[in-house]
């Protein structure tokens, strides 16, 4: 075993602290690992003794006091439409507690914090009419807090002190800042209203009745801004995206007309499908008062499918903090914490919030040591669903599903913006604060359906006809401040009619309107990459290292500080693999990963694996993580004894695996110099994650010019487990993926959107990791992966074949054929199958009369390097395809016309198709059934050849 000095291992031990009630509840190790980063501590001051005593002598009112706190938002009045079923809370009543005398003094001290944090001046005593007054003023207004249910009690105390020291001069607004809210207002009226009048049949999903974001958004981003943060990453849906585009990121209104008028949004000569209007982005740089930088914003492209965005924007927001802490340690500065500079804001739909699991499997990412992003802000636009709520959700609020972190929410009234930005600027203090996430229930409505051609009174005739005759937001803000005299009318009228003016030259501008080149794409990070479907985009880099530097890679994969004891059964893991580095021979799978992890990282690039118990392997082979197994500490060799730029995260996730591939993709969007990859269980359990694989994966280059190095580790293997850890669904995979059909050797190479591997050697698998990132572009990689194979002596490679020179090879020829013209048949296949027919070949005595093409890269499909290796079997009877999947599944159906094609142009037969028949399932659970035909398929590829 290889050590390295003790003081290297201190950097990653475990502290010595007593336990605490989150440690006693949940079972942990001590993961210190690079990308821990040790969460910031906050405090308030305890009671004092006289507090406590004052607590117990007035306990009648600290029951009723808290009772407000906790049941006060039951009666607030925060439906803007007065519509919700309020009933009476008896809670809140002071005579339930027995306090009957409204002008009866009570001592507040320790009870109401109605003075700054940690000021004991003594007693203070109020009257109960005054403390009823007071507290029903902060709880039960037009802003209901919910934030009693944490079992924090420095939190509680936060919000307790934050809200009732505050009075009416803390609260008001100076006149400038109200303008600006009048001004983002009427502006997204008048946007809404010109829209309407020039383009009446488009589905454009206004924010009429919810304006109010827009002011939200902005106090949110002015606050961060201020604050430190320099860059916002934001996930939303369709609802109020056009306004929050054209009126606060600086999308050109002509760009949106152009769009909506036919034009592409996207250079047309990059062959790209592009995307509706609802789902159109923007990055814009902002400037706010009083902040010492500009704040970068961008909101990220986005599917129809609800939700999915928010985990690709936890992603992207935590590769951007990590990418920034490299950069500052380099300078020297340690001390940035995760949020300090960099914040995800997420959007939501009320209806979406409460019924799509992914919010639920992100809520759960929130606090993980590898996926925190320092708390989320969320902005629930919560407009009423066609469906009511009675029928929608099973609890009181949308928002009752984030109680499952011990989020606090805010619900706020969206008819009082300055409420609105009130609550916002509450969010944002406990966000950069505790670090956690937290939620914003904006109540609001739609003035118009689901779209502005549905009929929202064919189900819900009596709300939509209290829609209709009531004031819009803006209007009635504009009204109240005339009244005060902050607004004139004719100032207020100029604002609209300004904004209206410009939308008509903007609309005028649409026709001559030429949508960015892709250099505007492969700007920042991402500049020195191409687009994959240029001249200059290379395909097949050159991926070996040198041999001396594999060795000292392998050698530090098991390198282990001193005095660190591992598990007695690694012990083995260790000798093996220090002898492969010593005979340069029989690497496995594991080996040959940490070898292309090492290389890269001695490159300077990162690593990136997440997934379930990803540090040691769902089949205990990667063992990349050790534990010491005295005191739980982690170390990861890779990092240990390697001194280089380049770093290797271990997330081991949550189990879920939508949530988690989104996280992962989104950390692809903002790093091109990362390799990310997302390990499933098992290779089925991808299709948890489907609308990822669907909307983003397999689309985003195509929908968004968006490039993406994700890898996808899909394990795969008919070898008895049954229908569900049998198969990594590779036909849908391949369905996926624009692979050409057609064999044409003189045009460019067809840009497929999607690499779908089947490696069957260890050093095959080295070349494509590596090959993610030698390449100049990016491009997702789906790999069906080993199981059985992870540990065949006859599947190891060599050290050579991870060299110099060597590289990925999409097709392999059989090597144990000496003569091609003594074969008589040509077995194509791809996976574990081959070494199986290999040990059937010997055993029958054939080996000069079959041989086995294994197609290791099925997309896109390798027309030429197949056509090399099939025209030396010139004088094979056949060319058969064979695989253990069913015939509906597997790569059968994307192979059978491209190897067709292959076959025409060498004037031979069709292939023929041998292997199990189709199935509703890729696998008996049966294990006589599955061995009986386990065996046919084998036999199938010597028929007729004794």
């Amino acid at each position: 075993m290889t050590n390295v000095r003790a003081t290297s291992y201190l950097l990653t031990a475990p502290r010595t602290r007593r336990p605490t009630l989150s440690t006693q509840l949940r079972r942990t190790y001590y993961d210190y690992s690079y990308g821990y980063r040790e969460p910031r501590k906050f405090t308030l001051p305890d009671y004092t003794p006289t507090q406590l005593e004052n607590r117990v002598v007035n306990a009648p009112l600290l029951r009723y006091v808290d009772s407000l706190r906790t049941h006060g938002h039951r009666a607030a009045r925060v439906d803007p439409l007065d519509l919700l079923q309020r009933e009476e809370v008896a809670a809140l009543n002071p005579s339930r507690y027995g306090l009957d005398d409204p002008a009866r003094a009570y001592d507040i001290n320790g009870i109401i914090w109605n003075r700054p944090v940690g000021e004991d001046a003594g007693p203070e005593h109020w009257p109960l009419e005054r403390i009823t007054g007071h507290l029903r003023d902060v709880y039960v207004g037009r802003i209901a807090y919910e934030y009693m249910h944490s079992p924090s009690k420095t939190e509680r105390l936060w919000f307790s002190h934050m809200l009732e020291k505050e009075n009416d001069e803390d609260r008001r607004l100076e006149p400038e800042e109200r303008k600006r809210i009048h001004e983002i207002l009427a502006r997204s009226e008048v946007f809404d209203q010109f829209l309407q009048l020039k383009f009446p049949n488009l589905k454009r999903y206004g924010l009429e009745g919810g304006e109010s974001m827009l002011p939200a958004l902005d106090a949110l981003f002015a606050s961060a801004s201020q604050a430190g943060v320099e860059h916002i990453i934001i996930g939303m849906p369709h609802r109020g995206r056009l306004n929050l585009l054209t009126g606060l990121l600086e999308f050109p209104p002509s760009a949106l007309f152009h769009k909506i008028k036919g034009g592409p949004e996207v250079p047309e000569e990059y062959g790209a499908a592009g995307d509706v209007i609802s789902h159109l982005t923007a990055s814009p740089t902002l400037h706010y008062r009083g902040a010492q930088k500009p704040l970068k914003v961008s909101l990220l492209p986005n599917p129809s499918h609800l939700e999915a965005v928010n985990p690709i924007a936890l992603g992207k927001t935590r590769a951007k903090q990590f990418a920034l802490f490299k950069e500052l340690e380099r300078a020297g500065e340690t001390g940035c914490l995760p949020g300090d500079r960099v914040m995800c804001v997420q959007l939501h739909g009320d209806a979406s919030f409460t019924g799509q699991g992914v919010v639920m499997e992100g809520l759960g990412l929130s606090n993980l040591p590898h996926y925190t992003v320092g708390g989320s802000v969320h902005l629930v636009v919560n407009i009423g669903y066609t469906t009511p709520a009675s029928s929608a959700r099973s609890s009181l609020y949308c928002s009752d599903v984030a109680k499952m972190i011990n989020a606090p929410v805010l619900h706020v009234n969206g008819d009082y913006p300055e409420d609105v930005q009130r609550a916002i600027d509450i969010a944002f203090k406990y966000r950069n604060y505790f670090r956690k996430d937290i939620i914003v229930d904006l109540i609001v409505y739609r003035r118009w359906g689901h779209n502005e051609l549905d009929e929202p009174a064919f189900t819900q005739p009596l709300m939509y006809e209290k829609i209709r005759s009531r004031r819009s937001v803006p209007a009635l803000y504009e009204e109240r401040l005339i009244d005060e005299n902050v607004l004139t009318k004719d100032a207020a009228e100029s604002v609209r009619a300004q904004h209206k003016e410009f939308l008509a030259s903007e609309l005028a501008a649409a026709a001559s309107h030429k949508p960015g080149s892709i250099l505007s794409v492969l700007q920042g990070q991402w500049k020195g990459l191409v687009w994959p479907g240029s001249r200059e985009a290379v395909w097949d880099p050159e991926t070996g290292v040198e041999q001396e530097t594999l060795r000292k890679v392998g050698r530090a994969s098991v390198t282990v500080p001193e005095g660190f004891v591992i598990h007695p059964r690694l012990q083995r893991h260790v000798k093996n693999r220090l002898q492969a580095m010593e005979s340069g021979a029989g690497l496995d799978w594991a080996t040959a990963e940490a070898l292309a992890f090492g290389s890269l990282m001695l490159e300077g690039y990162d690593v990136r694996i997440s997934g379930q118990d990803v540090g040691r392997g769902t089949f205990s082979q990667r063992h990349a993580m050790l534990v010491d197994q005295r005191t739980e500490g982690v170390v990861v060799p890779l990092n240990l004894a390697l001194d280089c730029n380049g770093r290797l995260e271990l997330a081991n996730s949550s189990l879920s695996e939508m949530g988690v591939l989104g996280f992962e993709y989104g950390v692809s969007w903002e790093k091109p110099d990362i390799l990310p990859i997302w390990e499933a269980q098992f290779g089925d359990f991808f299709n948890g994650a489907q609308v990822i694989i669907d909307t983003f994966v397999s689309s985003a280059e195509t929908k968004w010019l968006k490039q993406s190095g994700i890898v996808l580790l899909l394990p795969h293997g008919l070898d008895g487990a049954g229908p569900e850890h049998s198969s990594s669904r590779i036909e849908r995979m391949l369905q996926l993926t624009n692979d050409p059909y057609t064999f044409d050797t003189g045009s460019e190479p067809a840009n497929v959107n999607m690499n779908v591997v089947f490696p069957t050697t260890p050093a095959q698998y080295f070349h494509l990791l590596r090959r993610q990132l030698k390449r100049n572009f990016r491009k997702p990689l789906v790999v069906a992966g080993p199981k059985g194979l992870l540990r065949l002596a006859a599947a190891g490679s060599p050290l050579e074949d991870l060299a110099t020179g060597s590289r990925f090879r999409p097709v392999l020829d059989d090597a144990a054929v000496s003569d091609p013209h003594t074969v008589a048949r040509v077995v194509c296949m791809t996976g574990k199958l081959y070494y199986d027919l290999v040990k059937e070949r010997q055993k029958r005595g054939l080996d000069g009369k079959v041989a086995f093409v294994r197609i290791e890269e099925l997309s896109p499909f390798p027309f030429q390097a197949t056509m090399d290796v099939l025209a030396r079997y010139s004088d094979a009877k056949e060319i058969v395809w064979l695989q253990e999947e069913p015939r509906n599944q597997g790569a059968w159906t994307h192979v059978e016309p491209r190897l067709n094609a292959v076959l025409d142009r060498l004037g031979r037969d069709k292939v023929v198709y041998k292997g199990r028949k189709e199935d509703a399932v890729p696998a008996p659970g049966i294990a006589s059934l599955y061995g009986v035909q386990q065996n046919t398929v084998i036999d199938a590829a010597f028929d007729r050849l004794q």
